[in-house]
């Protein structure tokens, strides 16, 4: 499994594993992500160890989901080869692709394929494209977007385009 910052999910299978010595037939990993091997029939004994010791590790703060980004993008750097440039670069754990913040007015809303709402917004005086994978809410007509900006490529033609990771009522 995946963990979240502040609970170190190889630590909390280790405290499984103490508390019921027989429940875990192998167990390893590191903080963020770890597995485990269990019987079948011990499934339900092992959620409820490993809910305990995480109702015992985490508090209201640590289960707040805290979205860290870079801010506003420049009007002037939302284009194709700033697009092309992130998406040269190695990202990864500790050194995340750039998560920008802006505010925008929702123009147009759509689902494309029942599960991924794509947008047409105003952002910074300009038309912009946006999707959203995953989401199949409506949003408000003003938001405050976090997003990637990716190259999106469709019969042919790039452009670039919002890829949506969360979104709030502006205001």
């Amino acid at each position: 499994g995946r963990s979240i910052a502040g609970f170190h999910l190889r630590d909390a299978l280790d405290l499984v594993a103490k508390r019921e010595p027989a429940l875990l037939q192998r167990f390893g990993g590191h903080a963020m992500a770890a597995g485990c091997t269990i019987a079948e029939a011990d499934f339900e004994r092992f959620a409820a160890a490993l809910c305990a010791v995480a109702g015992e590790q985490l508090d209201a703060t640590t289960l707040t989901r805290t979205l860290r980004t870079d801010g506003p993008l420049p009007a002037q750097w939302f284009d194709a080869a700033t697009a092309a440039l992130l998406d040269a670069q190695v990202w990864g754990a500790g050194f995340e692709a750039p998560l920008f913040c802006d505010e925008v007015q929702v123009l147009q809303q759509r689902l494309v394929g029942d599960k991924h709402l794509k947008l047409r917004v105003r952002h910074a005086g300009a038309l912009r494209d946006a999707i959203w994978f995953g989401h199949a809410e409506p949003v408000p007509g003003s938001v405050r977007l976090a997003y990637r900006l990716a190259l999106d490529e469709w019969q042919g033609r790039e452009r670039v385009q919002m890829v949506v990771q969360a979104a709030v009522q502006a205001g």
